[in-house]
């Protein structure tokens, strides 16, 4: 028994040896290339993206080639560090078409979420930075992957929006602004070109209301009781809700201060005897 278990021992031994004299220079070769070729991948990729964005092109589109190139480098040298072992490629070629078959009928959801994201990138209907509407979600766009698309909202949320769900949707881009709609009643009685007057001065006293567009202010309806003003202004995003509370606060008192009332609405009832 104990010369059964030295035996094994020794062929264990023998194995071990030839394995390390035969592949030893090339299991470190191997190693080397994949060493080389991960750091060169990623220096092309930098400077690729630093390309871009000095031809000043969009971020997004930025990063998604730098990436693209990423994996293309180092893909290559992969194949060549299989080389080193006298590994031939074309049965992983093969497997890898069947195994992504398989893995895109199993997960067509994420593949097609990537797909969109692809189409998002190249198609740019909006770029970071820009202030959007999509699916009743709106934000600024904070980044663009090929899987999902974030937007950030006034109260620090950010919202992931898979990009399948954005693919086909109506997208409300309104770049850097995002549109406030308030309307003011005034009296039948009052002045309606003093009260547009009073509130285009208060836009005008608030530096984050965009110049351009300009704010438009004007009679927008006649109601039952009072002369409706609409007022149409520009903010941004990260300020909206803010700067839209502070300007009607401000109409409010001009309004007051200039004599104009808000009407309110009236009923007459009448008793009648029987």
């Amino acid at each position: 028994m104990m010369d059964e278990e030295l035996q094994q021992i020794e062929k264990a031994y023998d194995l071990v040896t030839e394995f390390i004299v035969t592949y030893s220079f090339q299991v470190l070769g191997a190693i080397i290339v994949l060493v080389i070729g991960f750091f060169i991948a990623r220096a092309i990729s930098k400077a690729m993206n630093k390309f871009c964005v000095s031809r000043g092109i969009d971020v997004t589109l930025a990063k998604f080639l730098a990436s693209a190139v990423n994996i293309l480098i180092l893909g290559c040298f992969i194949i060549i560090s299989l080389g080193k072992f006298g590994i031939s490629i074309a049965p992983f070629v093969a497997a890898l078409g069947a195994l992504t078959f398989g893995i895109g009928l199993a997960l067509q959801g994420p593949v097609s979420n990537y797909g969109a994201g692809l189409a998002i990138i190249l198609s740019r209907p909006f770029k970071v930075g820009d202030t959007v509407t999509i699916s009743d979600y709106s934000g600024v766009v904070t980044d663009v992957k090929l899987a999902n698309t974030q937007l950030a909202t006034e109260d620090g949320e950010i919202i992931t929006i898979p990009n399948k769900k954005i693919i086909g949707e109506v997208i409300h881009n309104s770049f850097s602004y995002k549109l406030v709609e308030v309307v003011v009643g005034i009296d039948y009685a009052d002045d309606s070109q003093a009260a547009v007057d009073s509130i285009v001065s208060v836009l005008n006293d608030f530096d984050v209301v965009a110049d351009d567009p300009k704010p438009q202010v004007g009679i927008d309806n006649f109601g039952d009781f009072s002369v409706n003003l609409g007022v149409r202004f520009w903010v941004p995003m990260n300020s909206y809700y803010e700067t839209k509370y502070q300007v009607n606060q401000k109409i409010y008192e001009a309004i007051k201060r200039n004599g104009i009332s808000i009407p309110f609405p009236r009923r007459e009832v009448k008793m009648l005897d029987k």
